[in-house]
């Protein structure tokens, strides 16, 4: 019991102290207090450092501080994870509950997750979940550690992980049980060995956070390893062209389709797009390509880093992009041949059922699986240095990054993610994710009702 008293002592012996520091230090604060208001209700304004509050009113912290680097450098700046604007979202849209003239299902059913892509594919894929990880690529975006951990983890729950502009790491195919490869305009990862041991194929257009433009990585930020797989030379500028050397004409893409089907046995090959005006344009050269699927990219879309300017003022918002790709493949008599996935914005389960309500196949996530990744790992760089450093490939904490905690992360996050999708599906009196569709929906607002066609509640 000694030690118990001499605990309880040092306790009360810390809290005498705290106390007495405050007390002492009372009539100091409420003298500079008094100063500094003193100070601020009679200087001028423009003397006065409220002056800076009334700015921030009017500028914001963030739009002050990207013109401040622009100001350092002359150059154009670049903003990772996407645009911090709010455009119209999923919000305007409610589920209507089963009670008595829909009855809810039986809780103990067995709620079917299972959503195929390409089902007109020779060899279409069947995924075990319908929310799976966008691209992120090796070196030119995240660390080996990443992609490893996110192979690993999507493996778990039989999701998909996708390469993203990187390549294919060994030990991330040995992980993932489904994997996206991405055909990109980069010269790197054209092997057709790499191809082949693809579970599906994204043809990398454009994507929604950095539109079509091209992308120079110096070589003082991928260096080593990653410089090395993706045959760089020393001091040699890694180039995203943004424009597929192969496709002069939009018809030039159909021989890549073709040729991407024979390499792999009929894998589900497909477009991946930024949405713009031209969409329903954009999505018919895939469909005459012979794509088995179509990705895209809503203006909320995040990616390692990309001019403020193509992130807030390009493109459409999601569910804008998604609404009239849903109408477009309806139109055409296609929505049942090829597949329609859909990210940017992402963060929900609740955001990613409506999606698959709309008519979305299945749902892409990328800033918000990456920060479950990190999960509590965060604490290795905050509050000094941001997160992006544990995953970014030149961070300076990459090797601080542990691959089998994030994978379990990232598991457990997919999982909670479908399981909350589940408990909704039985509360809407269905027995599938699938069977979840636009009669469930509800609009809020006028333009969301409009944007969506989806009656609204009054």
């Amino acid at each position: 019991m000694d030690w118990l008293l001499y605990f309880l002592a040092s306790i009360a012996g810390s809290l005498m102290t705290f106390l007495f520091i405050i007390l002492m230090a009372r009539p100091f604060i409420k003298r500079f207090t008094a100063a500094f208001m003193k100070i601020l209700m009679k200087d001028r304004y423009t003397e006065n450092i409220w002056e800076m509050v009334s700015a921030f009113i009017r500028l914001s912290p963030r739009i002050t501080i990207e013109n401040s680097l622009r100001a350092a450098n002359g150059g154009i700046i670049e903003r990772p994870f996407g645009s911090p604007k709010k455009f119209l979202h999923f919000d305007g849209l409610m589920f209507s509950p089963a009670q008595l003239a829909v009855l809810p299902t039986d809780g103990e059913t067995d709620i079917k997750t299972e959503t195929v892509i390409g089902p007109r594919a020779k060899r279409p894929l069947v995924l075990d979940i319908p929310v799976i990880l966008g691209g992120m690529a090796y070196g030119v975006g995240v660390s080996d550690k990443v992609k490893i951990a996110q192979a690993w983890g999507t493996g778990i729950v039989g999701s998909a992980t996708n390469i993203g502009e990187g390549t294919l790491l060994p030990e991330e195919r040995e992980k993932a049980k489904y994997i996206f490869v991405q055909y990109h305009s980069a010269k790197w990862a054209k092997e057709r060995e790499i191809f082949e041991q693809a579970d599906a194929i994204e043809i990398h257009i454009g994507q929604g956070a950095s539109a079509a433009v091209p992308a120079k990585i110096p070589p003082e930020t991928l260096s080593g390893k990653a410089r090395d797989i993706l045959g760089l030379k020393p001091g040699e500028t890694a180039e995203l062209p943004r424009k597929i050397k192969e496709i002069k004409r939009p018809k030039d893409l159909k021989k890549i389709v073709q040729e991407l089907k024979e390499i792999t046995d009929g894998v589900p090959v497909g477009i991946k797009i930024c949405a713009g005006n031209q969409l329903e344009k954009d999505m018919e050269i895939g469909i005459e390509a012979g794509v088995d699927f179509i990705s895209i990219d809503g203006g909320q879309a995040g990616t390692k880093g990309s001019p403020p300017i193509i992130q807030d003022d390009f493109g459409l918002p999601t569910i804008y992009a998604l609404s009239r790709a849903v109408r477009y493949l309806e139109e055409g008599d296609a929505k049942n041949k090829i597949s329609l996935l859909v990210g940017g914005g992402f963060y929900t389960p609740g955001d990613c059922l409506k999606a698959i309500a709309l008519g979305a196949d299945a749902v892409y996530l990328g800033t918000a699986a990456l920060w479950a990744m990190t999960h509590t790992q965060v604490a290795k760089t905050v509050p000094f240095e941001p997160p992006t450093t544990l995953v970014f490939y030149p961070g300076r904490f990459k090797d601080q990054f542990n691959t089998e905690e994030a994978a379990y992360s990232l598991a457990n996050f997919l999982s909670a993610f479908t399981e909350e999708m589940k408990i909704a599906t039985i509360a809407l009196g269905k027995k599938s994710i699938r069977d979840v569709d636009r009669s469930d929906l509800v609009a809020l607002d006028e333009l969301t009702s409009k944007v969506t066609n989806i009656p609204t509640a009054y």
